[in-house]
């Protein structure tokens, strides 16, 4: 009998606020469709693995499959590298090579990541909210600031090797925030443009791209990833792979699966993965609310670092060659979400004004300078603290 209403005994409160969290993030996903393939498994995660006995997760000192799935796709970081195939699979960079000034906001929108990084360590202080050493501090402010990647397998394969015991929240920290961009990037934009800038008017070539420069590119990139940032490779490897599968033309039903079959299965699978890390025990803490904090931070420097960028820009162009500020946004890696937002803020302040082609641009060069940035971290922060 006893064993009967174990359910009911076990249950607390803290699982109770856990699984509104999870509620919360399902209704996300199927009212206002904010990234639905990634939030809704997200939230059902949360609450499988909230309920009583948790027996998802183990029982009786077996693994459950939500376990199985974390030890198998998480800790070996292989999902994070099987996503970048079929992000890389998806990825056109065609208007990138039509606008090759946008590839630098790929670069100037992580700007975020490096003023959380400061910001978290600043905040931690002399305490050990962070860290027992100031080694340990270091490598979880630098996998909290990748949040502003706005790239959820980077920041699940920095954290996992720099602050595994962090790896929930800044997962879900993540990818929320990826999924929010709309309701995040457009106060902030507006804050620091004004409507003349958002009105700002772009031409975009039609020149062909040569096929050769497309088949080309991803090949070129990866060997000065490994040139460069040798820990970005597993990433940028992956990625640009998924891309050489698309652009060679002989490899359509793969670029087809990766785009599709593996992409679906593999963020259905990661979603609810990363959703039985939100345990009650391990969320409901302090550093985890400075994660969701810090990881909101980051998003807006993102924003800001890439629209100043633009105005800065706009300062050596003739009048009739300016930037649309907003532009820069785009620069961040969730993509394509910040294009369209960029495009829809830009219509809105004026309807003929029309930024998508650069948007794209820049939105695809932040898929490179998300992957560069974490791997710049990686190799960095061991050097820094001698291992």
């Amino acid at each position: 009998m006893e064993e009967l209403f174990i359910g009911f005994t076990s249950f607390t409160w803290q699982s109770a606020v856990m699984i509104v969290v999870g509620a919360v993030l399902i209704a996300l996903a199927v009212k206002k469709e904010y990234e639905p393939m990634l939030l809704l498994p997200i939230g059902f995660g949360t609450i499988l693995v909230n309920l009583p006995l948790s027996v998802v997760w183990s029982h009786e000192g077996a693994p459950g499959f939500l376990q199985l799935l974390f030890n198998a796709g998480i800790q070996t970081e292989l999902f994070p590298v099987l996503i970048f195939v079929g992000v890389g699979a998806m990825c056109d960079f065609r208007p990138m090579f039509k606008n090759p000034v946008m590839m630098f906001f790929g670069a100037a929108a992580q700007f975020g990541i490096f003023i959380t990084i400061f910001l978290a360590i600043a905040i931690n202080g002399n305490g050990t909210l962070l860290g027992d050493t100031p080694a340990q501090v270091l490598k979880t402010a630098s996998s909290i600031g990748i949040i502003g990647a706005a790239d959820g397998p980077t920041s699940i394969f920095v954290a996992s090797r720099f602050a595994p015991d962090y790896l929930g929240p800044i997962s879900v920290a993540a990818y929320s925030y990826m999924a929010l961009v709309p309701l995040i990037q457009p106060p902030v934009i507006r804050l620091i443009t004004s409507k003349k800038e958002r009105q700002i008017k772009m031409t975009s070539t039609d020149k062909d791209i040569p096929k050769s420069l497309c088949i080309c590119f991803p090949i070129v990139v990866t060997f000065v990833a490994g040139l460069v940032a040798p820990m970005s490779v597993p990433l940028i490897g992956s990625l640009m792979f998924g891309n050489l599968v698309r652009e060679c033309g002989v490899l359509e039903r793969l670029s087809t699966a990766a785009q599709n079959e593996l992409s679906n299965i593999v963020t259905l699978l990661l979603g609810i993965t990363i959703g039985s890390s939100m345990q009650a025990a391990r969320f409901l803490t302090l550093p985890t609310l400075m994660i969701l904090a810090l990881g909101l931070i980051a998003f807006v420097f993102d924003t800001i670092g890439g629209v100043f960028f633009a105005k800065f820009l706009n300062l050596f162009r003739k009048e009739d060659n300016k930037i649309n500020p907003m532009v820069g946004a785009a620069g961040i890696s969730a993509f394509p979400m910040s294009a369209r937002v960029i495009q829809r803020m830009a219509t809105e302040a004026d309807p003929n004004t029309f930024v998508i082609m650069q948007a794209v641009s820049a939105n695809v060069s932040g898929q490179i300078g998300s992957v560069m940035a974490g791997g710049i971290i990686l190799a960095l922060v061991p050097m820094l603290v001698g291992g």
